[in-house]
């Protein structure tokens, strides 16, 4: 610690001598305070940083602590209050003649009402440079009486307070007695410096609860323990911040000097061309007839399966199973479709900005835990840098992987960022952590004593999520705008995600399509980060809910429950990465499944309960269906093992009469094809229609580590492999193959064994030789037949009946496979960004914001190409050939 008092020292020396060469600072005394000391010698002298003016100006700490009165409610008097008090937008030494009256004039001298009223605060020492007695005191003075009432008397007179300086120049101390050995449970390392309206400390604490560090002034005491005298304690001076403005208070009845700029009707402007928007609002109607047609074919296939029974007296149970089959593949669209015909109305959504220095309060939590500590940093430097008042909101850095390097780092970069803090809880073994939900808890707390109390807004980043300059002007607008509104999330953007995304990462299509149309509903989930949340809305639900992997689905979910409004912003104002591993994909995914089900399950699936009692019946339905698509994952991979089984078993799959009914089974599957891949054009125009049909292939060969995470951790028992599901943060999973650095990727040898037997690759490859063997089969059978006619009605009811679902099977099933042997390439993560040389902070590249599609990528739409000129070409023969087989086929 006392290295970096030194480099304290020494950038606040370099600056103040840029900007004040004729000044000389005077010498200044620190006052070093840890967990164990001794005091009966001085801490060595070094230069400081003196400030000029001080018989005008009253201290940072004094100023600070100011509330706006009622007699000067205008918005010119609450901007000058702000201004006067705010360190980065005016100097002390350049005050207005107002505010020089305002500061340094009581009103019965100035004549006039109060600008506003002070509130009771410590002064500022007067001390003599010269004297450098202070520093010490001789042990006989402190053994002098064993009085309780002398010794508490002593003690008082020792603890540093502030009075107001008459001085040019001056110096803080601590006087803490001579021979004292002194133990607490918090414990504070730092310097002291004075800067022009401000005193500038650097500070450290711990205790049983959590680990502080920040920019800080004494204002209060705190209390610590005699080890010689154990009823006796010590006070000592408590540290509270100094570059803030969170104490001004703001009566309720008064406007505040901002205004919200109404940029656009539409927030998603940027992301959406206006021939796509027009487009995009045939959206309904597509999704309509595209549903429609899916029941006519069902309905149809159905009544011609009984229509065969009823003919030939037989049931066909393999057509049946086919039949759930492809039901059950179709399940979750029809869920998300029929969800999004309930929002054909429409999503409108303002684009607005907060302008102006009167804002209200944030306190901005960055998590993290075991992440690269340079990522971290990242993330915090363009959290600093927002276009925010600096004085109206903090950035606090919550670790709880409780690393001492991210320790360091933050505290030297809040160097230049007095409002940045570091934060790590204590965890304590045995008792319940909460994961990421606990360290929101506990940070939460921890703003909460900060001076001036927490703000009136909470603001969350993820470690890895940069934000863009306009952040919280964006999000924090939407807030001002609607008293009710609790919750306010963008989406999330990334700007790692390899070329073509062969895993489906980035969440293009959850983001750009589903999100919004919740929000249309009423019903925005908090998308993990980025979001900003009331105050007084979290505290109405009783803080952050606990129970859940998916604490921020969870909050969301509680606060419309309780009434609150939520918000989706369409617009990127955060960039993110997504895991860089093959085993980090699946963790984050499964993760998330696991988290869904738990709050669902604590929810009641929002169907019943005290905890939904306000949610509107969009907002329940809403609960209901994105929550148990989760458990039809499992029956999602029961179907795709059954058509590779159907297929291998010879029986009939499409039962029907005549050949009448055959073609018409044909026409009404041609119908829906070209139905739903026109609707999956439109609807997803916003993330683009490569990612339509890749999503859905993503779910099927995500499809078993799904079913094994819900297996594991919700049905079977420990004796037969159930377990629950640790936590581990994204950023902090680690693989030993390098897949995506070239000059680090391991061997193929020891990707395949990997993959294969560590991230169960197996069964990928066991399902592809499984449905090759199966269409092989089937195939082959077809040439029982001595008619070419009976041929190509095996073929056509069996492998080829339209639109070939095992063909879209094998594709999604090869996806892991092709990603062992191929894996992409990524270039180093400092080569996506462009960074500042002077501030360090980092932004993504413009180009590696987008999708970028290779040839490889086009591969799925060739799939999809193929099959439907398949199905079109089955259809036209349809129409062309009369006659035909007449019955069923065994």
């Amino acid at each position: 610690m006392q290295s970096l008092a030194h480099r304290i020292y020494e950038e606040h020396e370099r600056r103040w001598s840029e900007a004040e060469p004729e000044i000389i600072p005077p010498p200044t005394r620190i006052a070093q305070i840890d967990d164990l000391f001794e005091t009966p010698d001085s801490v060595p002298s070094r230069p400081c940083v003196a400030s000029t003016g001080f018989q005008e100006v009253e201290w940072r700490t004094q100023v600070s602590n100011q509330v706006i009165s009622e007699e000067h409610e205008s918005e010119v008097a609450l901007a000058r209050a702000v201004s006067c008090v705010d360190p980065l937008t005016r100097s002390a030494s350049r005050n207005e003649p107002w505010e020089q009256q305002a500061l340094s004039t009581s009103p019965e001298q100035s004549g006039s009402p109060p600008l506003y009223h002070k509130l009771p605060v410590a002064e500022a020492p007067h001390v003599n440079l010269q004297d450098t007695s202070f520093l010490t005191t001789s042990v006989a003075q402190t053994q002098r009486t064993d009085s309780e009432q002398t010794n508490r008397q002593r003690l008082s007179r020792t603890s540093t307070h502030f009075r107001r300086s008459q001085r040019r120049h001056g110096s803080l101390r601590h006087t803490p007695e001579s021979g004292v050995r002194l133990r607490r449970g918090s414990s504070i390392t730092g310097t002291a410096t004075w800067q022009p309206q401000s005193v500038h400390y650097r500070v450290r604490t711990q205790s049983f609860v959590s680990t502080l560090s920040g920019a800080s002034v004494y204002t209060g005491e705190v209390e610590l323990m005699n080890d010689d005298v154990p009823e006796k304690k010590v006070s000592v001076p408590r540290p509270h911040p100094t570059v803030t403005t969170f104490q001004i208070k703001f009566p309720d009845d008064v406007t505040r000097s901002f205004s919200l700029d109404k940029i656009n009707e539409h927030d998603d402007v940027d992301l959406l061309a206006s021939w796509r928007r027009r487009v995009f609002r045939l959206a309904p109607l597509a999704t309509f007839l595209a549903m429609g047609s899916y029941f006519a074919y069902f309905g149809y296939r159905i009544f011609c399966t009984v229509s065969a029974q009823q003919k030939y007296h037989r049931t066909y149970v393999m057509a049946w199973i086919f039949i759930c089959s492809e039901l059950m593949v179709a399940i979750p669209a029809f869920f998300h479709n029929s969800y999004a015909l309930l929002a054909a109305r429409g999503r409108v959504r303002a684009k607005l900005r907060l302008r102006g220095n009167v804002v209200p309060t944030v306190d901005v939590l960055v998590t993290c835990c075991k992440e690269d500590v340079e990522v971290i940093l990242d993330t915090v430097r363009a959290a600093c840098v927002v276009d925010y008042p600096q004085s109206r909101f903090r950035v606090v850095v919550c670790d709880d992987g409780a690393d001492p390097d991210l320790r360091a780092a933050v505290e030297e970069l809040s160097l230049d960022y007095p409002y940045l803090y570091y934060h790590a809880r204590i965890k304590v073994k045995g008792k319940p952590h909460h994961f990421k939900a606990g360290n929101l808890i506990a940070a939460t707390e921890m703003t909460e004593t900060l001076p001036g109390g927490g703000g009136e807004f909470i603001a969350a980043l993820d470690a890895d999520m940069i934000p863009e300059p306009d952040w919280l002007r964006c999000i924090i607008a939407h807030m001002v705008d609607d008293p009710g509104m609790g919750l306010v999330c963008p989406p999330q953007s990334f700007y790692n995600v390899p070329n073509s995304d062969p895993l489906v990462q980035s969440l293009d299509a959850f983001v750009h399509v589903m999100e919004p149309t919740k929000d249309a509903n009423g019903v925005a989930w908090c998308t993990g980060s980025g979001y900003a949340i009331r105050r007084s809305a979290l505290k109405s639900i009783g803080g952050w809910p606990t129970g859940s992997l998916a604490e921020d689905v969870y909050t969301s979910s509680k606060l419309l429950g309780a009434g609150w409004r939520t918000a989706f912003v369409h617009e990127a104002l955060q960039f993110g990465t997504v895991p860089d591993t093959y085993t980090g994909h699946l963790k984050q995914r499964t993760r998330w499944t696991l988290g869904t089900l738990q709050t669902a399950l604590k929810l009641k699936f929002c169907l019943y309960g005290s905890a939904i009692g306000k949610m509107t019946f969009l907002q329940r339905l809403s609960g209901f269906i994105f929550t148990i698509d989760a458990f039809f994952k499992i029956f999602l991979q029961i179907a795709l093992l059954t058509i590779p089984i159907v297929l291998i078993s010879g029986r009939t799959l499409v039962a029907y009469a005549n050949s009448h009914q055959l073609w018409w089974q044909t026409r009404l599957a041609f119908i829906n094809l070209v139905l739903t891949r026109t609707h999956d054009f439109v609807a997803y125009i916003p993330s683009g229609y490569r990612l339509a049909q890749r999503a859905t292939g993503a779910q099927m060969w995500m499809a078993p580590y799904h079913s094994m995470t819900i297996l594991r951790s919700f049905i079977l028992p420990s004796w037969l492999g159930g377990k629950p599901m640790a936590f581990s943060s994204s950023g902090s999973l680690k693989s030993e193959l390098n897949e995506r650095d070239i000059s680090r990727r391991a061997p193929l040898h020891r990707r395949i064994i990997t993959m294969l037997w560590g991230c169960d690759c197996y069964f990928h490859v066991a399902y592809v030789c499984f449905a090759l063997t199966a269409v092989s089969l089937s195939i082959s059978r077809a040439f029982q037949y001595t008619a070419t006619n009976d041929r190509l009605v095996y073929l056509l009811t069996h492998a080829f009946w339209p639109p070939m679902l095992w063909l879209l099977c094998l594709t999604a099933y090869c996806v892991p496979i092709a990603y062992m042997l191929f894996p992409p390439t990524m270039p180093d993560r400092e080569e996506l960004l462009e960074r500042d040389e002077k501030t360090g902070v980092a932004r993504p590249k413009t180009y590696w914001k987008g999708q970028r599609w290779r040839k490889w990528g086009f591969w799925h739409e060739t799939q999809y190409t193929i099959c439907t000129l398949y199905t079109t070409g089955i259809f036209i023969i349809g129409f062309v050939i009369s006659g035909g087989h007449t019955g069923a086929i065994f």
